[in-house]
């Protein structure tokens, strides 16, 4: 193995390390009632839109681009819905 692939493979190690870390610690806060559910599930619906779309699709990387556009689209309707209200109130 040269050390490109090493690196990448070191790297895919760590992110791979990184996310199991982020949802035991996830799972720990939300027991405690450090968490409310409903960020858990703001934090988890990129990963679960990628996910049907990836197995709808069955195209991961085209399931990957469309999924940046949803929650792109997604975000830039909440923030017009809470400038909106903002401008309102």
């Amino acid at each position: 193995m040269d050390i490109v692939t090493l690196s990448v493979l070191a790297v895919m190690l760590l992110v791979g390390a990184g996310l199991v870390c982020l949802l035991i610690f996830g799972i720990r806060s939300l027991t405690y009632g450090k968490v409310k559910p409903m960020s858990i599930v703001m934090f988890a619906l990129p990963l679960l839109v990628l996910g049907a779309l990836g197995l709808i699709l069955g195209d991961w990387p085209q399931a990957a681009i469309i999924s940046v556009l949803i929650m792109l689209g997604l975000t830039s309707l909440a923030m017009l819905l809470s400038s909106a209200t903002g401008l309102f109130n």
